[in-house]
């Protein structure tokens, strides 16, 4: 197990929710960070509870994991504060609404910006010094890359393709003495996964009948940030929350099948079509929370 003391870790999507949570384990445990978002208010808050705001051990940027000056200009002033970077955190990601027919194409744009390109921002940025340390990078995938639900493809899709970059990074920076993780989680009790009950009463039902899932089942954000936390501590390959979503890893093939795919065909057919009024209604295909960022 790697010691976390004086290990400079560099997170994306740090403001709130998992990040924010990661960050506190992390800093806890003798941790130097560099946390990155596009919320200033949360983001500079949380510095200030982490380190009084005196900056010797946190390190703030507000950067858009889209702009690869942007993260290439945070990790440069992580290199130059620090001395390096140890551990990335590649957490940064939103989701969409609606089906294909119904989500915004612009906001399926944005997903995948987001979602895999930031990845790729974030990971090209900091990769020249975490190969100096021999250090881990972790990126966050999800239970969506194992099992598809209707009505989320964007989602699906960016965190089945970030997957599959983590896989391939693994094999490219292994014998450099890098190792790489992908962490996968099911419905974690985030500002996302509020926000779309909110909006969306169908995703409050397709919570509650999802044949893979145990009724209305979130996990708190304590428990995932923990997981994360020991996933670093151990440079994992892979990270679960719950650990039973390691099984859905080795059911994928099952899943994607006919018999596999049969109860969520049937949810489709009863929910999606409800779902995508819902969405028409409210005039937009991802959080309020979302777009208020976009437009600032």
């Amino acid at each position: 197990m790697t010691s976390l003391d004086s290990q400079v870790v560099f997170i994306t999507g740090a403001a709130r929710g998992i990040g924010a949570e990661v960050a506190r384990r992390l800093h806890s445990k003798g941790a130097r960070l560099v946390l990155t978002d596009l919320d200033v208010a949360p983001l500079s808050a949380l510095a200030h509870e982490l380190d009084g705001g005196g900056g010797d051990r946190v390190l703030t940027a507000t950067a858009d994991v889209r702009d690869l000056s942007a993260m290439q200009a945070a990790a440069d002033a992580a290199v130059e504060r620090f001395g390096g970077i140890d551990v990335v955190v590649a957490n940064a990601g939103i989701a969409s609404y609606g089906s294909l027919l119904q989500v915004d194409p612009e906001v399926f744009q944005r997903v995948m910006d987001i979602n895999v390109v930031g990845v790729f921002h974030t990971v090209r940025a900091t990769l020249p010094s975490v190969l100096e340390r021999r250090g881990y990078v972790l990126i966050v995938s999800s239970m969506a890359a194992f099992a598809a639900a209707p009505g989320l493809a964007p989602y699906n899709a960016s965190k089945a393709g970030v997957e599959h970059l983590a896989n391939a990074l693994r094999l490219e920076v292994a014998y450099r003495g890098v190792r790489v993780g992908s962490a996968h989680m099911g419905w974690i009790d985030t500002a996302l996964i509020r926000d779309t009950k909110d909006d969306l009463p169908t995703f409050r039902k397709m919570l509650s009948t999802n044949p893979w899932f145990p009724p209305n089942r979130t996990t708190s954000v304590d428990k995932c940030a923990a997981a994360f936390v020991k996933g670093i501590e151990k440079r994992k390959n892979r990270v679960y929350c719950p650990g039973w979503v390691g099984l859905f890893r080795w059911l994928k093939a099952f899943l994607t099948s006919p018999a596999g795919e049969t109860a969520m065909r049937k949810a489709a057919a009863d929910l999606l079509p409800q779902m995508d009024e819902e969405v028409a209604a409210l005039g937009r295909s991802t959080s309020a929370r979302t777009e208020a960022l976009e437009k600032h």
